[in-house]
């Protein structure tokens, strides 16, 4: 699993600093002297190992309040105060840690600093006055499920679907395009340069904090910025969502990514820059709402900046949602995928052997999914498909057959495509069936376990032919992407995603004035970005709120084929966005989203407390009336809120509602529910969600193992925390399962959230070194009664 820390990011351990001074003599029984004063010391966020010397990056936030936080408290903020202010902490800072090395500094929507020291001295930096809070300096990616460049022949405007779905075209015939309205787009920076975005951009481009001037071209080999772009702005071959609007580009990422000292700078100058929307197609693992990035973002919202950010690709399980979509007030963006056609698929090798289970997993197109009819292929073993496991093997128009494990199954197929094969088949490693992925490089067949291991005596028996009967089933509707990442967030317990838009096979700008399909929530991001610039231009006074609540209020349900019911909330939100319902909506309700977060006694009743507002856009007094169900309609839950409101035209009004919770008649669990606000004319339907006991978040959702210089850091990402923690090493087989056990590397007890890390020799039993390669890292977490064991493929160097 790819590690999402920077260099020098590691396990935590709490202490209380004290002074004490002792008296010694024959009274000290009867007449104690000594006396202990506890220092007060900031919050630090995440796991850094305090008895470390190595040099460790951290974002300090002062306890002066930022430029926007303190004008929304009412407050007069100015710059110069806040250098002040910064200035006395990083003097004493100096002072106290020779090496402090200060990078960058920040006073706009986020009060503090970024700086490099040695993990041992943060204890010192916590102790100095005027310092709230010390944040990791995490790693943020802008990932994606699958690129494919389309040259300029095979390229059609027609494949630009997904604006148009979402009702982009319509809203341009109404006059709505964007003109006016700033975009801002943090990511990898953009080619400005390409015929369908020279229009969205003036003299003044943007900023790279990559490379620190003031050109945001996207760097060599980069694309992600470009193709995000492209889907807010374009207007040439291709029209993005709002064709007419204003771009401005921030390179926050370089090739291998970027942290968060750039990713908050890059908010920041967006804001002062004056951008009206911005779009962060990144982030990391961490679902926790609390971090530097979120706090920033939160903030450029209440300054008037609505902030767009996708949802993360680590789905479909529920708690996958990284930072920064774990924000509290950004809009997070989840994944569909538009309408689509299902097949079967049937396989043959030698005549009386089945494969049963063989079902058509992904596919680029219709036409090269049905191309693989009628031939006989032969087909090669490539172990898990990675890039070096092609090396030496002859692919040309023939079939991959791929073991599950490693890594992502759109890499296996991408790599297997550019080895030149025609099409792959993957079987699972393990019993079962594995997950469909929309849009794969080149039509991918699955089986399970036992037909891969038949495929794979068939090979060794010398019967390397197979051949496809592929047969069209049925047309599906929108749905959402398997990738996509759910909700809830961690301690917020906020529903997320908060809307959901088009995230596969989405086609836009590519460097070097060409197009290329991309899946993944940083193609969903960007249509909302898009839609928000729609909203704005007609809309100019609307606050943040007002918008993000147009989009969410207005979405329609997406619809699971498998159950032929609505996603839950915490997969698709509040819905799929559609523009023109925005545009022409009467009423707003916000939030669009409720949670009443955890009811944990172990008897009785409980009451939250609740409200949202409502304005009347229209010019007609309107009376609503109100609804709350739970699903299944549990005993235990019970709303109280009025059975209808009278808000006169143009006005506004808040609705204050309770929930009451008797745990004592209600399982532990997730509960989903549905406010349903209706005018008459128009029904909005507001999710909500609550928890009976401790939450069902996952104990522990990655592992990882870095080479340093002394050895190896090995760890887990661990979003409550553990109460009980080991890691055990495995042997990783040929075929992608898990072998025998090697050795325990560590036990631990009470490791703190969100992460733990140890330093590993890279010595197993009787002090043999482990010989470098892939092998699989076992974790055990228990905590509030729950345990986890979780196996992931980490690589030792």
């Amino acid at each position: 699993m790819k590690r999402n820390f920077s260099k020098g990011l590691f396990s935590f351990l709490a202490f209380i600093l004290i002074f004490s001074t002792f008296s010694l003599g024959a009274t000290a029984s009867t007449t104690p002297k000594t006396q202990l004063t506890e220092l007060q010391l900031a919050e630090i966020f995440g796991d850094i190992e305090m008895s470390s010397s190595r040099p460790t990056s951290v974002i300090v936030e002062l306890k002066a309040e930022s430029i926007v936080e303190a004008k929304n408290k009412g407050k007069k903020q100015t710059k110069a105060n806040l250098s002040a202010e910064r200035g006395k902490v990083i003097s004493a800072l100096e002072k106290a840690v020779v090496s402090a090395d200060v990078n960058r500094e920040y006073d706009y929507v986020f009060s503090g600093f970024s700086v490099e020291l040695p993990a041992n001295e943060i204890i010192k930096l916590l102790a100095i006055p005027g310092v709230k809070a010390v944040y990791p300096n995490v790693h943020y990616t802008a990932d994606v499920i699958s690129a494919e460049e389309i040259t300029a022949e095979a390229f059609s405007p027609n494949m630009m679907e997904s604006a148009p779905f979402i009702g982009s075209n319509e809203a341009w015939e109404s006059g709505f395009t964007g003109e006016g309205i700033t975009v801002a787009v943090i990511d990898t920076g953009v080619d400005y340069t390409h015929p369908d975005l020279t229009h969205a951009f003036g003299s003044y481009k943007g900023w790279d904090f990559v490379d620190d001037d003031n050109d945001p071209q996207e760097g060599a080999g980069q694309y992600h910025g470009t193709h995000v772009s492209g889907t807010v702005a374009a207007n040439g071959q291709i029209k993005g969502v709002a064709p007419e609007a204003t771009l401005l580009g921030y390179r926050v990422l370089g090739p291998e990514g970027g942290t968060t000292e750039d990713v908050v700078a890059g908010i920041e100058r967006a804001v002062q820059d004056g951008a009206d929307v911005m779009n962060l197609s990144l982030g990391n693992s961490l679902n926790n709402p609390d971090w530097a990035t979120s706090i920033a973002l939160d903030w450029a919202m209440a300054e008037g900046v609505v902030a767009v950010t996708s949802n993360g690709n680590a789905g479909p399980n529920n708690w996958t949602v990284g930072s920064p979509g774990t924000s509290r007030d950004a809009i997070s963006v989840g994944a569909t995928q538009l309408p689509y056609n299902v097949y079967t698929s049937v396989l043959s090798t030698s005549e009386g052997v089945s494969y049963p289970t063989a079902k058509v997993m992904g596919f680029p197109s219709d036409e090269e999914l049905l191309a693989l009819n009628g031939e006989e292929y032969e087909f090669v073993y490539v172990g898990l498909g990675s890039e070096a496991d092609f090396i030496g093997k002859d692919l040309t128009g023939k079939i991959a057959l791929i073991s599950r494990g490693g890594f992502a199954f759109v890499d296996k197929a991408t790599n297997a495509k550019n080895a030149g094969a025609v099409g792959a088949i993957i079987f699972n490693n393990v019993a079962g069936e594995h997950a469909d992925v929309p849009g794969m490089a080149i039509p991918t067949i699955k089986t399970e376990l036992a037909d891969g291991q038949k495929l794979l005596a068939e090979l060794e028996a010398g019967n390397n032919k197979v051949s496809f009967n592929i047969a069209f089933s049925k047309h599906v509707e929108e749905t959402m992407a398997s990738f996509s990442s759910r909700g809830p967030v961690t301690l917020s317990w906020m529903i997320k995603p908060d809307v959901s838009a088009p995230g596969v096979n989405i086609v836009s700008t590519f460097p070097g004035n060409t197009y290329a399909a991309l899946q993944g929530t940083s193609m969903s991001s960007p249509h909302v970005a898009g839609a928000a610039a729609i909203l704005l231009q007609k809309n100019p006074n609307w606050g943040t709120e007002d918008v993000k609540a147009a989009l969410m209020n207005t979405a329609v349900d997406v619809i699971d084929p498998a159950t032929e019911e609505a996603y839950k909330h915490n997969s698709q939100g509040a819905g799929s966005i559609r523009i023109v319902e925005a545009l022409n909506t009467k009423t707003l309700v916000a939030p669009g989203s409720h949670s009443y977060g955890k009811f944990v006694k172990g008897s009785g009743k409980q009451v939250e407390k609740q409200s949202f507002e409502i304005k009347n856009l229209s010019n007609v007094n309107k009376n609503y009336s109100f609804d709350v169900e739970f699903d299944g309609n549990p005993d235990g839950i019970k709303v109280m809120l009025s059975n209808n409101l009278k808000v006169n035209a143009g006005k506004s009004q808040q609705v204050n509602f309770n929930v009451q919770v008797d745990t004592s008649k209600l399982d532990p669990g997730y509960y989903e529910g549905t406010i349903t606000v209706k005018d008459g004319n128009q029904t909005i339907d507001v999710p909500t969600i609550l928890f009976v006991g401790e939450p069902d978040y996952p104990r522990v959702t990655g592992a990882f193992m870095d080479k340093v210089d002394n050895g190896y850091y090995v760890g887990a990402y661990l979003p409550g925390g553990a109460e009980v923690l080991q890691y055990d090493l495995y042997v990783l087989t040929a075929s992608g399962t898990i072998g025998g056990k090697v050795d325990t590397l560590g036990y631990y007890t009470n490791a703190s959230a969100p992460y733990h890390e140890f330093l590993w020799d890279g010595t197993v039993q009787n002090g043999i070194n482990l010989p470098n390669g892939d092998w699989v890292l076992a974790v055990y977490v228990e905590k509030a009664g729950v345990a986890e064991y979780k196996a992931y493929l980490v690589t030792k160097e």
